[in-house]
Protein backbone atom coordinates (compact mmCIF):
# COMPACT_ATOMS: atom_id res chain seq x y z
CA UNK A 1 0.00 0.00 0.00
CA UNK A 2 1.47 3.57 -0.85
CA UNK A 3 2.47 5.33 2.13
CA UNK A 4 0.51 8.44 2.92
CA UNK A 5 0.84 10.71 5.87
CA UNK A 6 -2.70 12.30 4.95
CA UNK A 7 -5.23 11.66 7.92
CA UNK A 8 -8.37 9.82 7.11
CA UNK A 9 -11.32 11.55 7.60
CA UNK A 10 -13.88 9.60 9.99
CA UNK A 11 -17.13 9.67 8.66
CA UNK A 12 -19.83 9.85 10.97
CA UNK A 13 -22.61 6.91 10.82
CA UNK A 14 -25.12 8.97 10.08
CA UNK A 15 -23.10 11.44 7.29
CA UNK A 16 -21.40 7.70 5.83
CA UNK A 17 -24.91 6.60 5.69
CA UNK A 18 -26.65 8.67 3.68
CA UNK A 19 -23.63 8.65 1.16
CA UNK A 20 -23.94 4.99 0.85
CA UNK A 21 -28.29 5.28 0.16
CA UNK A 22 -27.28 7.64 -2.41
CA UNK A 23 -24.87 5.09 -4.11
CA UNK A 24 -27.36 2.14 -3.38
CA UNK A 25 -29.82 4.69 -5.10
CA UNK A 26 -28.12 5.35 -8.27
CA UNK A 27 -26.39 1.60 -8.10
CA UNK A 28 -28.66 -0.70 -6.66
CA UNK A 29 -27.77 -3.79 -8.30
CA UNK A 30 -24.47 -4.70 -6.32
CA UNK A 31 -21.96 -7.06 -5.89
CA UNK A 32 -20.49 -6.95 -2.14
CA UNK A 33 -17.19 -7.64 -1.17
CA UNK A 34 -16.37 -8.72 2.53
CA UNK A 35 -13.66 -9.02 4.99
CA UNK A 36 -12.50 -9.48 8.74
CA UNK A 37 -13.38 -5.98 9.45
CA UNK A 38 -17.61 -7.34 8.99
CA UNK A 39 -16.59 -10.02 12.01
CA UNK A 40 -14.89 -8.04 14.49
CA UNK A 41 -17.89 -7.72 16.40
CA UNK A 42 -18.80 -11.22 16.51
CA UNK A 43 -15.33 -11.74 18.72
CA UNK A 44 -13.16 -13.35 15.32
CA UNK A 45 -10.31 -10.23 15.31
CA UNK A 46 -9.01 -9.01 12.02
CA UNK A 47 -5.78 -9.53 10.36
CA UNK A 48 -4.25 -5.78 9.69
CA UNK A 49 -4.31 -2.26 11.42
CA UNK A 50 -6.06 1.11 9.92
CA UNK A 51 -3.06 1.06 8.09
CA UNK A 52 -2.82 -2.13 6.31
CA UNK A 53 -0.26 -3.60 8.57
CA UNK A 54 -0.20 -7.23 10.15
CA UNK A 55 -1.34 -6.97 13.34
CA UNK A 56 0.47 -10.48 14.14
CA UNK A 57 2.58 -12.95 12.52
CA UNK A 58 0.95 -14.11 9.06
CA UNK A 59 -1.18 -16.77 8.46
CA UNK A 60 0.65 -20.66 7.57
CA UNK A 61 1.78 -21.02 4.17
CA UNK A 62 0.26 -23.70 2.02
CA UNK A 63 3.37 -24.99 0.49
CA UNK A 64 4.76 -25.34 4.28
CA UNK A 65 1.81 -26.90 5.58
CA UNK A 66 1.66 -29.28 2.67
CA UNK A 67 5.85 -30.36 2.87
CA UNK A 68 6.26 -30.16 6.47
CA UNK A 69 5.02 -32.65 9.31
CA UNK A 70 5.98 -29.90 11.92
CA UNK A 71 4.14 -27.23 10.28
CA UNK A 72 0.80 -29.41 10.29
CA UNK A 73 1.55 -30.47 14.32
CA UNK A 74 1.89 -26.84 14.91
CA UNK A 75 -1.33 -25.44 12.84
CA UNK A 76 -3.20 -27.90 14.26
CA UNK A 77 -2.12 -27.98 18.10
CA UNK A 78 -2.66 -24.57 18.11
CA UNK A 79 -5.60 -24.91 16.45
CA UNK A 80 -7.25 -26.48 19.54
CA UNK A 81 -7.58 -23.31 21.12
CA UNK A 82 -8.39 -20.55 17.51
CA UNK A 83 -10.84 -23.19 16.08
CA UNK A 84 -13.60 -23.11 19.08
CA UNK A 85 -13.47 -19.27 19.13
CA UNK A 86 -14.65 -19.67 14.81
CA UNK A 87 -16.70 -22.33 15.51
CA UNK A 88 -18.80 -20.53 18.45
CA UNK A 89 -18.92 -17.02 17.15
CA UNK A 90 -22.25 -15.54 15.71
CA UNK A 91 -23.56 -13.35 13.65
CA UNK A 92 -23.14 -9.60 14.17
CA UNK A 93 -25.55 -7.09 13.46
CA UNK A 94 -23.51 -5.80 10.29
CA UNK A 95 -24.06 -9.47 9.13
CA UNK A 96 -27.96 -9.40 9.64
CA UNK A 97 -27.83 -5.74 7.98
CA UNK A 98 -26.04 -7.29 4.91
CA UNK A 99 -29.15 -10.12 4.72
CA UNK A 100 -31.72 -7.27 4.59
CA UNK A 101 -29.57 -5.67 1.20
CA UNK A 102 -30.04 -9.09 -0.26
CA UNK A 103 -33.61 -9.44 0.57
CA UNK A 104 -34.11 -5.76 -0.19
CA UNK A 105 -32.47 -6.57 -3.80
CA UNK A 106 -29.70 -4.87 -3.60
CA UNK A 107 -26.94 -7.39 -3.53
CA UNK A 108 -26.70 -9.66 -6.55
CA UNK A 109 -24.02 -11.37 -4.67
CA UNK A 110 -22.13 -10.91 -1.62
CA UNK A 111 -18.37 -12.43 -2.34
CA UNK A 112 -16.83 -12.92 1.14
CA UNK A 113 -13.27 -13.25 2.23
CA UNK A 114 -13.68 -14.50 5.49
CA UNK A 115 -14.24 -18.06 5.57
CA UNK A 116 -16.53 -18.23 9.45
CA UNK A 117 -19.89 -18.89 7.31
CA UNK A 118 -21.26 -15.79 9.41
CA UNK A 119 -23.18 -14.49 6.24
CA UNK A 120 -25.09 -17.56 6.23
CA UNK A 121 -26.02 -18.10 9.57
CA UNK A 122 -27.24 -14.76 9.20
CA UNK A 123 -29.77 -15.57 6.39
CA UNK A 124 -27.86 -14.55 3.58
CA UNK A 125 -28.23 -16.80 0.51
CA UNK A 126 -26.46 -15.87 -2.09
CA UNK A 127 -23.29 -16.22 -1.48
CA UNK A 128 -19.59 -17.02 -2.50
CA UNK A 129 -17.24 -18.21 -0.01
CA UNK A 130 -14.11 -17.06 -1.90
CA UNK A 131 -11.08 -18.41 0.68
CA UNK A 132 -12.88 -21.65 1.47
CA UNK A 133 -15.03 -22.66 5.10
CA UNK A 134 -13.22 -23.31 8.07
CA UNK A 135 -15.87 -25.37 9.25
CA UNK A 136 -15.17 -28.41 7.02
CA UNK A 137 -11.73 -30.23 6.64
CA UNK A 138 -10.99 -32.10 3.12
CA UNK A 139 -8.38 -35.04 2.73
CA UNK A 140 -5.51 -33.84 -0.05
CA UNK A 141 -4.93 -36.72 -1.68
CA UNK A 142 -8.29 -38.78 -1.66
CA UNK A 143 -11.09 -36.06 -1.26
CA UNK A 144 -12.38 -37.57 2.01
CA UNK A 145 -14.32 -34.75 3.82
CA UNK A 146 -15.73 -34.08 7.22
CA UNK A 147 -17.48 -31.45 9.49
CA UNK A 148 -14.05 -29.89 11.41
CA UNK A 149 -15.22 -30.71 14.84
CA UNK A 150 -14.45 -34.01 14.06
CA UNK A 151 -10.81 -33.71 13.47
CA UNK A 152 -10.59 -30.99 16.24
CA UNK A 153 -12.55 -33.81 18.42
CA UNK A 154 -9.95 -36.79 17.52
CA UNK A 155 -6.84 -34.57 17.95
CA UNK A 156 -8.25 -33.75 21.32
CA UNK A 157 -8.29 -37.26 22.02
CA UNK A 158 -5.07 -38.21 20.83
CA UNK A 159 -3.68 -34.91 22.57
CA UNK A 160 -4.45 -34.53 26.01
CA UNK A 161 -2.16 -32.51 27.28
CA UNK A 162 -2.98 -29.34 25.17
CA UNK A 163 -6.05 -28.83 26.82
CA UNK A 164 -4.77 -26.92 28.97
CA UNK A 165 -3.10 -24.23 26.84
CA UNK A 166 -4.77 -20.61 26.18
CA UNK A 167 -3.76 -18.12 24.23
CA UNK A 168 -4.79 -14.77 21.21
CA UNK A 169 -6.54 -16.43 18.10
CA UNK A 170 -6.75 -15.34 14.52
CA UNK A 171 -9.41 -14.87 11.98
CA UNK A 172 -8.68 -18.38 10.46
CA UNK A 173 -8.52 -20.59 13.42
CA UNK A 174 -5.01 -20.63 14.16
CA UNK A 175 -3.55 -19.31 17.60
CA UNK A 176 -0.60 -17.28 18.45
CA UNK A 177 0.69 -20.60 21.29
CA UNK A 178 4.38 -21.08 21.40
CA UNK A 179 5.17 -24.15 22.89
CA UNK A 180 6.68 -27.92 21.72
CA UNK A 181 4.96 -29.21 19.26
CA UNK A 182 6.76 -31.88 18.14
CA UNK A 183 5.19 -34.99 20.36
CA UNK A 184 1.44 -33.56 18.92
CA UNK A 185 0.21 -36.80 17.18
CA UNK A 186 -1.85 -35.39 13.91
CA UNK A 187 -5.34 -36.70 12.99
CA UNK A 188 -4.49 -37.88 9.72
CA UNK A 189 -7.43 -39.43 6.72
CA UNK A 190 -8.96 -42.03 8.01
CA UNK A 191 -9.39 -43.68 4.47
CA UNK A 192 -6.23 -43.12 2.97
CA UNK A 193 -4.00 -41.62 5.59
CA UNK A 194 -3.52 -38.35 3.64
CA UNK A 195 -3.37 -35.18 5.08
CA UNK A 196 -6.06 -33.20 6.60
CA UNK A 197 -6.40 -29.38 5.74
CA UNK A 198 -9.42 -27.31 6.41
CA UNK A 199 -11.05 -26.60 3.25
CA UNK A 200 -10.12 -22.39 3.26
CA UNK A 201 -7.17 -21.19 0.71
CA UNK A 202 -4.34 -20.99 2.44
CA UNK A 203 -1.40 -17.97 1.72
CA UNK A 204 0.03 -18.66 -1.06
CA UNK A 205 -2.27 -21.00 -2.46
CA UNK A 206 -4.83 -20.01 -5.25
CA UNK A 207 -9.06 -19.41 -5.06
CA UNK A 208 -10.40 -22.42 -7.61
CA UNK A 209 -10.71 -20.52 -11.00
CA UNK A 210 -14.18 -21.53 -11.39
CA UNK A 211 -15.33 -19.61 -7.90
CA UNK A 212 -13.05 -16.52 -9.18
CA UNK A 213 -14.47 -16.95 -12.20
CA UNK A 214 -18.17 -17.14 -11.62
CA UNK A 215 -18.33 -14.12 -9.33
CA UNK A 216 -16.62 -11.91 -11.76
CA UNK A 217 -19.22 -12.84 -14.24
CA UNK A 218 -21.89 -11.79 -11.57
CA UNK A 219 -19.64 -8.09 -10.86
CA UNK A 220 -19.94 -7.71 -14.90
CA UNK A 221 -23.71 -8.15 -15.08
CA UNK A 222 -24.21 -5.73 -12.06
CA UNK A 223 -24.77 -1.95 -11.58
CA UNK A 224 -21.59 -1.64 -9.00
CA UNK A 225 -18.90 -2.76 -6.33
CA UNK A 226 -18.82 -2.18 -2.48
CA UNK A 227 -16.31 -3.19 -0.58
CA UNK A 228 -17.16 -3.54 2.94
CA UNK A 229 -14.86 -4.02 6.15
CA UNK A 230 -11.73 -5.39 4.04
CA UNK A 231 -8.13 -3.79 3.65
CA UNK A 232 -7.76 -5.43 -0.05
CA UNK A 233 -4.65 -6.31 0.91
CA UNK A 234 -4.89 -9.62 -0.56
CA UNK A 235 -5.11 -9.90 -4.27
CA UNK A 236 -7.90 -12.32 -4.34
CA UNK A 237 -10.08 -9.70 -2.99
CA UNK A 238 -8.52 -6.82 -4.69
CA UNK A 239 -8.73 -7.94 -8.47
CA UNK A 240 -12.48 -7.09 -7.93
CA UNK A 241 -11.70 -3.70 -8.09
CA UNK A 242 -9.15 -4.13 -10.34
CA UNK A 243 -11.91 -5.52 -12.52
CA UNK A 244 -14.63 -3.50 -11.68
CA UNK A 245 -12.05 -0.42 -12.70
CA UNK A 246 -11.40 -1.76 -15.92
CA UNK A 247 -15.28 -2.44 -16.76
CA UNK A 248 -16.05 0.96 -15.37
CA UNK A 249 -18.01 -0.22 -12.53
CA UNK A 250 -18.77 2.22 -10.01
CA UNK A 251 -17.02 1.47 -6.74
CA UNK A 252 -17.32 2.02 -3.06
CA UNK A 253 -15.46 1.18 0.14
CA UNK A 254 -16.97 1.07 3.78
CA UNK A 255 -14.07 0.41 5.95
CA UNK A 256 -12.74 1.40 9.17
CA UNK A 257 -8.85 2.69 7.80
CA UNK A 258 -7.05 2.45 4.67
CA UNK A 259 -7.52 0.33 1.61
CA UNK A 260 -5.40 -0.63 -1.68
CA UNK A 261 -7.90 0.51 -3.72
CA UNK A 262 -8.40 4.21 -2.11
CA UNK A 263 -7.39 5.56 -5.47
CA UNK A 264 -9.76 3.48 -7.77
CA UNK A 265 -13.03 4.13 -5.78
CA UNK A 266 -16.03 6.68 -6.52
CA UNK A 267 -16.71 6.71 -2.43
CA UNK A 268 -14.91 5.95 0.29
CA UNK A 269 -16.45 6.22 3.66
CA UNK A 270 -14.21 5.44 6.65
CA UNK A 271 -16.66 4.81 9.17
CA UNK A 272 -17.83 2.00 11.91
CA UNK A 273 -19.64 -0.50 9.65
CA UNK A 274 -22.65 -1.65 12.03
CA UNK A 275 -23.90 1.37 12.31
CA UNK A 276 -23.20 2.68 8.92
CA UNK A 277 -25.43 -0.11 7.23
CA UNK A 278 -28.15 0.45 9.94
CA UNK A 279 -28.23 4.27 8.65
CA UNK A 280 -28.19 3.37 5.39
CA UNK A 281 -30.84 0.73 5.49
CA UNK A 282 -33.28 3.84 7.15
CA UNK A 283 -32.73 5.65 4.08
CA UNK A 284 -33.34 2.93 1.43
Amino acid sequence: MPANDQPLLLHSPEEAGTMLAEFIHRYPGLVILTGAGVSTDSGIPDYRDGDGAWKRKQPVQHSDFMASTAVRQRYWGRSLIGWPVIRNARPNIAHHHLTELEQRNHSRLLVTQNVDRLHQQAGSRLVTDLHGRADEVICMSCGYRCRRDEVHERCADMNPGFGQYTAGVAPDGDADLEVDFSDFRIADCPCCGGILKPDVVFFGDYVPRDRVYSALDTLKASDGLLVIGSSLMVYSGFRFCRYAGEWGKPMATLNLGRTRADSLVDLKLNADISETLAATLCQL
